[in-house]
């Protein structure tokens, strides 16, 4: 069975897409959240974030996942809604905004492998979480597989020392084991390397066009 705690690939500044289109919106209210539960990075926003870090909430909604935003104690990015979600074939939920710390990974976690083993990942990296119970009876859906491999690549197109494609289990192996052994990491590795041509789900109507901006996102609920 893979060991989720070796989940990582390397991204190359030579193959970085030219640009990519993710359709997502903020979750309802989550604005209120980010006073508690984000920090000011010490890194430059762009040229400072190097990682993107995969999770699985190991529960079963996008509302719980986002709960913990609101006690205070961690945050994410994005969230790929489950099956059983509205969303889930529609679009995934911005949660913080990438200029902005997520606390997603414990400050004092690192991997050699990763950074140069520096810790604070919090600070030079970008969280997506993905709804699974991570019980082994629930699969991962092939939308959430492609959306989450599409919100990856569309970080490589943005961000130009983005390297690092690495699981949470592989920073806080101890702690942590998602985004679990059923995780298909390489169709996930697959996907983003060579993505397929469809387009990702379908705008919500709320979403604005954009032309050629390379995120598609409303603003946050009040």
């Amino acid at each position: 069975m893979p060991d989720p705690r070796t989940y990582q690939f390397n991204l190359s500044r030579a193959r970085r897409p030219d640009d990519e289109v993710i359709s997502e919106t903020w979750y309802p209210g989550v604005r209120q959240y980010w006073p508690k539960c984000t920090s000011k990075r010490i890194v430059h926003p762009i040229d400072g974030v190097v990682a993107v870090v995969i999770h699985a909430t190991a529960g079963a909604s996008t509302a719980g996942a986002v709960s913990v935003m609101k006690s205070g104690t961690a945050s994410f990015h994005w969230v790929v809604p489950d099956e059983d979600e509205q969303a889930h074939g529609q679009l995934v939920w911005a949660c913080v905004p990438e200029t902005l710390a997520a606390w997603h990974v414990k400050r004092t976690m690192s991997h050699s492998d990763v950074n140069r083993g520096r810790t604070g990942a919090n600070d030079w990296s970008l969280g997506i979480e993905i709804v699974n119970t991570q019980s082994g009876a629930e699969p991962f859906s092939p939308w959430q597989v492609e959306s989450t491999a599409k919100i990856v690549r569309y970080c490589w197109a943005k961000y130009p020392n983005l390297k690092h494609v690495v699981s949470h289990a592989k920073l806080d192996p101890k702690n942590r084991s998602d985004p679990g052994a059923n995780f298909p990491w390489d169709d996930f590795k697959r996907r983003v390397f060579a993505p397929a041509p469809a387009p990702f789900g379908r705008v919500a109507s709320q979403v604005p066009p954009a032309g050629k901006l390379r995120s598609r996102k409303t603003l946050p609920c009040a």
